[in-house]
């Protein structure tokens, strides 16, 4: 009975050291996110314009001035045509903004950009409601329409 027990005890720890293996083989995190880039997939459903929205709560980037931390909540909201963005690849590319030096009003305008290019989306529009700085909020809101049918 003892030596069962004994048994079951060690098959755990060597489980445990062979899980604790596995996560220091795990790639980089930073470098997964800085080589990361937006993909895409077929929109499965063109019979009907629809809307797709995302909320990113933690969104984080560096103020160029101060070189301090901003935070915002991204709104990304469109109708998809041909396209529809893939999550995990839009995750890491809003990461890719958290040691980067860039003002509110262009975060908004470079995601709606970098999305529009990617999409082609009937409409897009990009919130950022940026946390109070100075006791000012800023909130950026840009738009795209796409022209034509």
């Amino acid at each position: 009975m003892k030596n069962s027990a004994a048994r079951k005890t060690s098959s755990i720890r060597s489980a445990s050291a062979k899980n604790y293996a596995l996560i220091n083989e795990r790639p980089d995190g930073r470098e997964v996110i800085k080589n990361a880039k937006l993909e895409r997939f077929q929109n499965r459903t063109k019979v009907r314009r629809y809307w797709v929205e995302f909320t990113i709560p933690e969104f984080t980037c560096i103020c160029p001035v101060t070189g301090f931390p901003d935070f915002a909540t991204i709104l990304i909201k469109y109708q998809p045509r041909d396209y529809c963005v893939e999550l995990k690849s839009l995750k890491l590319y809003i990461n890719q903004f958290r040691d980067r030096g860039i003002f509110h009003e262009d975060v908004s305008n470079v995601i709606l950009d970098d999305l529009v290019k990617l999409l082609d989306p009937w409409t897009m529009e990009i919130v950022g409601d940026f946390s109070m700085r100075g006791n000012i909020k800023t909130i950026v809101r840009a738009t795209h329409e796409r022209k034509g049918k």
